[in-house]
């Protein structure tokens, strides 16, 4: 399998290390299951890692599927993944929702995202955020009446907060769901962005 199976979105070059933004391929299933291993008993973010990837040539059907509206599963929606990587190594994931349903609206948002541990602390979480806030422009996704793209988190999670405004968010609203609180940001568009190698 070689790279060119996955394509390449975004590229940039900090400290000496290139990281790109890339379409999930079978080139980096070594690299995603020690990634998986990695998270241990973490609840996985986005939902796309809980998905069943024994047949990992099936888990890309699945991505793509997701990707292209087929056969999404009540209460979810179509999405796009988006695979942060260095060399042969997958350091974080994020999707993007194309649209958001009334559940999603209220806790979840447009965009889920991880950075594996060994990766974190090194703030590529704010990369592959910005990045993939780019990507939600180009297509055109965005609520109206301004084509606002919505990030929520949990409230007691500073970084997250942190990385949410880092791109430009801007704090809506807090909502209980659970036991928990849920903040609910809004990227306008155009947001005022960060440069992602500064990220």
């Amino acid at each position: 399998m070689t790279r060119t199976d996955s394509k390449i979105l975004r590229e940039v070059k900090k400290e000496g290390v290139t990281y790109r933004l890339v379409t999930p391929s079978a080139y980096y299933e070594s690299s995603f299951r020690q990634y998986i291993s990695e998270l241990g008993e973490e609840e996985r973010y986005p939902f796309v890692l809980d998905l069943k990837a024994d047949d990992f040539a099936n888990y890309l059907v699945r991505l793509t599927q997701f990707r292209d509206g087929i056969n999404i599963p009540k209460g979810y929606v179509d999405s796009s993944t988006f695979w942060l990587v260095s060399d042969n190594t997958l350091l974080g994931v994020s999707n993007l929702r194309h649209r958001l349903n009334k559940e999603i609206a209220h806790v979840g948002g447009h965009i889920g995202l991880g950075i594996r541990p060994s990766a974190r602390g090194k703030k590529l979480s704010k990369l592959l955020l910005a990045w993939t806030c780019e990507l939600a422009r180009e297509k055109g996704i965005g609520e109206p009446p301004n084509n606002a793209i919505h990030i929520h988190c949990y409230s007691h999670n500073a970084p997250s907060k942190r990385m949410i405004e880092s791109v430009g968010g801007h704090l809506q609203s807090t909502v209980e769901d659970g036991d928990s609180n849920v903040s609910r940001y809004v990227v306008l568009q155009p947001p005022v962005l960060s440069t992602a190698g500064e990220c």
